[in-house]
């Protein structure tokens, strides 16, 4: 069965329509007003529909097993009055609006009687804060009871005696800020001659007796659910000629830990689509050729790899290797003859159960393992081994004419920041030759120009001396802060094509002539997509349909592009972007039903000036339904590190789902973010705190005595990692917040240093040549440990068991302290997590304890958070 979203009718009567059920609901709703028990009058009702009891049911199945039997998934449905229920190819229901009268519930017209019945039964609740309720719904048929598409409670009797009392289904509701749905699958007993009605009570207590609404629109505000169910981009690519787009997608399966992925294929010119790839045959990605409308993939059994060539026209798939064992990655020859392929290799494991350690780096996941180029001729299906050695090789790209390539290699250099060096070298596919073309610091990537004739590379500003270097004198650069390079092959030198461009570069990729660069870029609180001309040295930005784009492809021999991204209040879509015309087209929008009923708050760029007179950009979420006469609790969220908090939907942090709980969230860019331009991104080095510090303390002042509806006494500080940091930092420094959070953040910047996995490479360039032998001021006086007694503000830790990048002994070290000093801390740990919270059902409790320590601070009310972490 598939729940139809909309009726063809007119938008204004489907309108009028909710309206209407809006008005007689609160009516009713306030008439109870001051009641500790409220019935339920109002209903949306689809049915009934006939339902026949399968064949030789006499010998075992029931009227209770057909009341029980799932027949529709209900876990998405969002009815609206007008709105059509399709059952089957013959039935299609419509969701009328139906009232009780007289106290006796809702009665449900009867058939003939000589079959079962089944009624929908739906309405909405919606709670302006954690709740319980006791539901009653009682009936002399049968019931099922859902709340929010889940099964909670059933009535598997039927009492056809008039002097028998209807029995009940109970159950005790805990409902989540948020609107909530509902629903009664109503089973008539055709041997039952009582009438057919159904009553539901809500028996609510004090403090939530004022915190309970019930209407029949499903308009709602933003839940975890929408974010984390229901398809989800997460890819596009385009062929070669600029016909075809392959988009991919993802989707959790709850109640599991498990997902799936597959792709489709559209035609660009229609917008039809092409084929899926889907279930047993499902794709994640798919690899253009060069030429044709072909693409290749691997698949992965019993961790070995096969590569596939699609051939679209012709409608083959053909194996160009099979059962390749420890299969890495895969690059299309220019001209599609032959593909570069990696496969890794790890050394054996000390049987004796001890490491001697290589270097700081073997501490990273796979760092004995090396990775090495071999290719596979497409036609022949030969192959060649193309590097070996003892350091692993990492493609860079092909020369246009694919006779050469580019690959890199990294060893240690404990003597020069980043305590590594890349060395990049061009490869002669005739003979195996290896030339050493280049080495230094913060390499990044190198893509050939389609002449042959230079590089272009990405990399620090100090890749190449000083030539990429934009700050005042004294100031270092923060290596992050990524610029692009052309090299010229010929006379082995390099040009700094981004000195002067304040964005900085996430990606870049030659277009179809040696003019013309494109950007992916970072710019402020946006990723754009800029167009670089060579010959007159001018960025030009193209316009896109979202604020932040997360990934751009762009076809070989077209003027033509696929991008998918999102905005602060617009979930992610994919787009066709013709390049000839600057003009975007909608490919795809996954999320339109998810969303479709979901009412956000306006989002809006507020800045202030720091004490440098620059300005610091940021912006505010307001709450839907937002009322300026009112007061609120608001949350300031920051990172204060190497990235800028983006412009983007959802998110480990997601913006709305906080302002949907009735938080006014403040998001601010502190100094020391690329984006802005180099010397801001500068003020991140050796800093650790201070600068941003003070800049986030002055903002957050500045920011409430701009926005008067925000309740001074009320508002929390929240971040992560080195956000985390900020968080231990800020509270160390002020006490104007009333509830702090820290996930995965460093309490001791000299344990960090050297204990986390990445920590001295990390501090190479957010602590510049300074160390904790040398530098006591950053690493001893900027830590949070060591400040701790003066903390005042209430704060939960949250941390992975398992982070290997901050491990989890800075939350460790800064509870016990915080403990000892008789401070109100909370420490929550996730099992099984790394640095970041991934897995499905964890993300849940993780994102509600978030919800429930704010909640019980900064509104007074501690439910919540001890219905998950009840007393001892």
């Amino acid at each position: 069965m598939k729940y139809v979203p909309t009726l063809p009718r007119t938008p204004f009567l489907r309108i009028m329509l909710i309206i209407a059920s809006l008005f007689v609901v609160n009516f009713l709703h306030a008439q109870e007003e001051g009641d500790t028990e409220l019935e339920i009058k109002q209903w949306l009702k689809a049915g009934p529909h006939l339902q026949y009891m399968p064949a030789f049911h006499q010998d075992s199945y029931k009227l209770k097993d057909l009341v029980k039997f799932s027949d529709a998934d209900v876990s998405s449905w969002q009815p609206a009055a007008g709105d059509p229920l399709a059952w089957d190819a013959k039935s299609t229901h419509i969701w009328e609006t139906l009232e009780s009268s007289g106290g006796e519930g809702i009665s449900l017209a009867a058939g003939d009687g000589a079959m079962p019945e089944i009624v929908y039964l739906a309405t909405y609740l919606t709670a302006e804060r954690w709740l319980k309720a006791d539901l009653e719904v009682s009936s002399r048929h049968l019931l099922s009871v859902f709340l929010d598409g889940k099964p909670v409670a059933a009535k598997e009797s039927s009492e056809s005696d008039a002097d028998e009392d209807a029995k009940e289904a109970k159950h005790t509701l805990k409902l989540e800020t948020g609107k909530h749905l509902l629903l009664i699958k109503a089973l008539r007993d055709p041997e039952n001659s009582q009438p057919w009605t159904v009553t539901a009570k809500l028996k609510i207590e004090d403090p939530f007796t004022d915190a309970l609404k019930l209407d029949n629109s499903p308009s709602q505000v933003m839940n975890i659910h929408h974010l984390l169910d229901g398809p989800k981009l997460s890819g596009v690519s385009i062929s070669a000629d600029g016909s075809l787009a392959a988009v991919s997608y993802r989707r959790s399966l709850p109640p599991s830990d498990n997902s799936e992925s597959w792709m489709e294929i559209r035609d660009l010119a229609s917008g039809k689509l092409v084929q899926t790839f889907r279930g047993k045959t499902a794709l994640s990605s798919a690899d253009w050729a060069p030429k044709e409308r072909k693409f290749a993939y691997t698949n992965t059994s019993d961790k070995k790899s096969t590569l596939w060539v699609v051939d679209l026209d012709a409608g083959s798939a053909t194996p160009i290797l099979e059962d390749v064992e420890n299969f890495g990655g895969f690059y299309w020859s220019p001209d599609g003859s032959f593909i570069v392929y990696t496969v890794s290799e790890t050394p054996d494991k000390d049987d004796r159960g001890v490491l001697r350690l290589e270097s700081p780096r073997d501490r990273l996941p796979g760092y004995r393992t090396q990775s090495y180029l071999y290719r596979v001729n497409i036609a022949q299906g030969t192959r060649q081994r193309l590097t070996a050695g003892a350091l692993g090789t990492y493609f860079g790209s092909f020369s246009p004419d694919g006779k050469q390539l580019v690959f890199s290699q990294t060893v240690d250099d404990f003597e020069n920041r980043p305590y590594t060096k890349t060395t990049l070298y061009i490869l002669n596919l005739s003979d195996l030759t290896a030339e050493k073309l280049l080495e230094g610091p913060w390499l990044g990537s190198a893509d050939w120009s389609p002449d042959g004739k230079s590089l272009l590379i990405t990399g620090s500003p100090r890749l190449f001396g000083d030539i990429g270097v934009n700050v005042p004198d004294g100031m270092i650069p923060n290596d992050y802060d990524t610029q692009a390079y052309l090299y010229d092959l010929s006379t082995k030198k390099a040009s700094a094509i981004t000195h002067d461009f304040n964005p900085t570069i996430d990606q870049a990729r030659w277009g179809k002539t040696a003019d013309a660069v494109h950007f992916l870029a970072t710019d402020g609180e946006y990723i754009r997509l800029f167009k670089y001309s060579v010959k007159s040295k001018e960025f030009n930005r193209i316009e896109t349909e979202v604020e932040v784009i997360s990934g751009v492809d762009i076809a070989r021999n077209a003027p033509q592009a696929v991008y998918y991204g999102a905005s602060a209040n617009t979930p992610p879509k994919a787009y066709h972007l013709d390049l000839s015309k600057g003009k975007s087209a909608l490919l795809s929008d996954p999320g339109e039903e998810t969303f479709s009923a979901v009412k956000f708050g306006e989002v809006k760029r507020w800045t202030f000036q720091n004490k440098r007179d620059v300005t610091i950009e940021g912006r505010v979420y307001y709450p839907p339904n937002f009322d300026p006469a009112k007061t609120y609790p608001a949350i300031v969220y920051y990172y204060g590190g190497t990235s800028v908090v983006e412009r983007n939907f959802g998110g480990r942090y997601p913006m709305n789902l906080f302002a949907a709980q009735g938080y006014v969230m403040y998001v601010l860019q502190p100094s020391g973010a690329p984006g802005f331009s180099q010397e801001f991104s500068a003020y991140h080095v050796n800093d650790w705190g201070d600068t941003v510090g003070e800049e986030i303390i002055t903002g957050t002042k500045e920011f409430l005595k701009a926005h008067p509806f925000v309740d001074a006494k009320r508002v929390g500080c929240i971040g992560a990692s080195y956000g985390g940091f900020m968080t231990m930092s800020l509270i160390t420094k002020t006490d104007i917040y009333s509830a702090a959070i820290s996930h995965a953040g460093i309490s001791v910047l000299a344990s960090y240093w050297g204990e986390g996995n990445w920590g001295y490479l990390y501090s190479s360039a957010a602590t510049a040549n300074s160390f904790p032998w040398n530098r006591k001021d950053i690493y001893v006086d900027n830590s949070p440990l060591y400040n701790a007694d003066k903390v005042n503000t209430p704060i939960l830790l949250l941390h992975g068991d398992s982070d290997t990048n901050v491990p989890r002994g800075e939350s460790d070290q800064f509870y016990v302290a915080l403990k000892l000093l008789g401070k109100e801390v909370e420490y929550v740990r996730v099992e099984g997590q790394d640095h970041h919270i991934i897995n499905y059902n964890k993300r849940i409790i993780w994102q509600k304890t978030i919800f429930a320590w704010f909640d019980r601070l900064l509104k007074d009310q501690p439910e919540w958070w001890d219905e998950l972490y009840p007393a001892r």
